[in-house]
C-alpha cells in the first residue's frame, strides 16, 4: 500500500492527502484503512497500543475543572437549538439533526473531555441507505412524501455520537412484604339455589434481605441534539469492539460534541440503575405480589469512561415538524419516529366499513 502524505490545514487540526493523487482520505468501514474515493490508494490505520482504562468518578468530579481538555469547534443550529460539529463544509448549509440551515457566524469554540475510545463505522452509507430504504419501505401509512426520501442518500449522515458508560458495584439491603396470593371458594343462596364463586386474597408475610449487583457500562447518551429514546433503541452496541481513540477513524464522518454534563450524565445513569435494583429486589422477595418499605444501597467502584459510537442521522420536515431516522453504524439497526398520512388510513377505514357493510347485507 501507498504511503499516505500528511498536510497540516491552515486551522491546525491534521488532514491526511492519498500520495498518488492527493484528494483526502477517508476511513473505510469495517476496515482499518483510510481510502482514496478518486484512486483507492489504501492506508493502513497504525494500530493503537493505549488501553482503555475506566476512570474513577468520584476523582474525576473533584478535579474535572482541571483534567485535560480538547477544544472544539460547533455551530448552532438557530431552528432546533443543536450543536452541530463546524467543518467548512458545513457553511450556509443544513443541520444534520433538523435540516435547519447553518451559518458560519454562529460557531463558537468550546472545552471538552477528549474521548477515551470508539467504536469505527462497520457498515458503509451505501448498506445504511440500503438499510433505510427496506426500513422506509416496511412502514404502514407512510406519507409518500417520506417515501421519496429514499432517493435522497445526501440527507444521511455519518455521524460519531458522544456517550458516557458508567460502572457500579452495588450492594442493597431491604425490608418489605411477599405477597401470595390465592383462591377463595365461597358458596352462596341465588333463587333457591346454591352456588359457588371465587374471589383471590392475598396474604402478606415479612421479607428482608439483600442484593448486590455489578452494573457494567451502562450507556448514557451525552447529547440532546437526538430523542434519546429512539437513540437506545439502537442496542444492543457490541462495546467489545472498541478501540482507543483515534483521528484517522473520524475522517470523512462527523463528530458531535456532548452537551449532557459527566455529572448529568451520572444522575441518569444513577436513576436507571435505581429502577433495576428495585427489580431485583422485588425478584429476590419472591411470591405473586412485593412491597418494597424500605431500600438502602451502598455504592462504589464507580468509573466512567467518555466513547463515540458510530449512527447514520437523517432529519425530515413533514408539515412543519421535524422527524429524525437513526441507523446504527455498527450493527445497521434502524429506529425513528414517523409521520402518518391520515387520507391513507381514512381509506383504510373506508374500506372495513365497507367490508363490514358487505357481510352484513350477505347475512340478512
Amino acid at each position: 500500500m501507498a504511503e499516505a502524505e500528511i498536510e497540516v490545514a491552515s486551522e491546525g487540526a491534521n488532514k491526511i492527502n492519498c500520495s498518488k493523487c492527493g484528494a483526502e482520505l477517508r476511513y473505510k468501514p469495517g476496515t482499518t484503512e483510510l481510502l482514496c474515493d478518486y484512486c483507492g490508494t489504501a492506508n493502513a490505520i497504525e494500530e493503537s497500543d493505549a488501553s482503555i482504562d475506566e476512570q474513577d468518578l468520584a476523582t474525576f468530579l473533584k478535579t474535572e475543572e482541571t483534567a485535560p481538555k480538547e477544544t472544539v469547534e460547533t455551530i448552532e443550529c438557530t431552528s432546533c437549538g443543536a450543536i452541530n460539529p463546524f467543518d467548512e463544509t458545513n457553511v450556509a448549509k443544513e443541520c444534520i439533526f433538523c435540516g435547519g440551515h447553518l451559518m458560519v457566524k454562529d460557531a463558537a469554540k468550546i472545552e471538552q473531555i477528549k474521548p477515551q475510545a470508539l467504536i469505527p463505522f462497520q457498515i458503509d452509507q451505501r448498506e445504511a441507505i440500503k438499510r433505510y430504504k427496506e426500513w422506509l419501505n416496511s412502514l404502514w401509512f407512510a406519507p409518500d412524501d417520506l417515501k421519496k426520501m429514499q432517493n435522497l442518500p445526501n440527507k444521511l449522515k455519518g455521524v460519531y455520537m458522544p456517550f458516557w458508560t458508567f460502572d457500579a458495584q452495588t450492594y442493597s439491603e431491604y425490608t418489605g412484604q411477599r405477597g401470595i396470593t390465592r383462591v377463595v371458594t365461597e358458596r352462596y343462596s341465588s333463587n333457591g339455589e346454591t352456588k359457588t364463586r371465587t374471589r383471590t386474597e392475598t396474604d402478606w408475610y415479612p421479607a428482608a434481605g439483600s442484593v448486590d449487583h455489578f452494573f457494567d457500562d451502562e450507556l448514557v447518551l451525552a447529547n440532546t441534539a437526538v430523542p434519546s429514546e429512539i437513540t437506545m433503541k439502537l442496542k444492543p452496541w457490541n462495546l467489545d469492539k472498541l478501540v482507543p481513540f483515534e483521528h484517522d477513524y473520524l475522517r470523512g464522518f462527523l463528530v458531535e460534541s456532548y452537551n449532557v454534563s459527566l455529572s448529568e450524565g451520572h444522575t441518569i445513569s444513577r436513576k436507571r440503575m435505581e429502577m433495576a435494583i428495585r427489580s431485583l429486589v422485588r425478584s429476590d422477595i419472591g411470591g405473586d405480589q412485593q412491597r418494597i418499605h424500605s431500600l438502602n444501597t451502598d455504592w462504589s467502584d464507580e468509573t466512567f469512561k467518555h466513547v463515540l459510537l458510530p449512527i447514520y442521522i437523517s432529519a425530515y420536515k413533514f408539515k412543519g415538524k421535524t422527524y429524525r431516522f437513526l441507523i446504527n453504524g455498527q450493527t445497521g439497526e434502524v429506529q425513528g419516529k414517523r409521520p402518518y398520512s391520515a387520507w391513507k388510513i381514512a381509506l383504510l377505514i373506508l374500506a372495513i366499513l365497507a367490508v363490514v357493510a358487505i357481510i352484513v347485507l350477505l347475512t340478512q
